[in-house]
């Protein structure tokens, strides 16, 4: 028995390494671009779903401003009844509705004074110029 080459090992055989390379090359480019219509398609999918999910989610805003809208008619009724008078019954559920605005208004600023932004990336990119220079010196 003879060790005959299989088809594939003949045609290695014969093939130069600039020829294997560029085969490489080109299957490595196709797989590359299919996995960048994979990508694509991928993202595509979830800016649908992120969009259809916003849309909702303003729409629940919008049913939620319309429940408050309503309960606080509902409770200025309900005080101008008790007090005789709707104008003075407007005039607490506005005061209410002030207290909470400040309330909220004060939490959401003290928040935003706490944002930090990207403070390990701004230290980093200080830290560059400083690496270029030492390379430089090291030429």
């Amino acid at each position: 028995m003879t060790d005959m080459p299989t088809p594939s090992q003949q045609k290695a055989a014969e093939t130069s390494l600039g020829e294997l390379v560029g085969e490489v090359s080109r299957d490595l480019s196709e797989l590359m671009r299919k996995e960048l219509e994979l990508a694509k398609a991928e993202l595509s999918e979830s800016a649908k779903r992120a969009g259809k999910g916003a849309g909702l989610l303003g729409g629940a805003g919008y049913a939620g401003s319309m429940a408050v809208l309503f309960l606080s008619i509902a409770l200025w009724w309900g005080l101008g009844d008790l007090l005789d008078s709707l104008g003075w019954s407007a005039v607490i559920v506005a005061v209410i509705w002030a207290i909470i605005a400040g309330i909220l208004f004060a939490i959401g600023r003290n928040r935003l004074k706490s944002v930090q932004g990207a403070p390990q990336t701004v230290e980093t990119v200080k830290e560059i110029p400083e690496a270029l220079k030492r390379n430089q010196e090291n030429r």
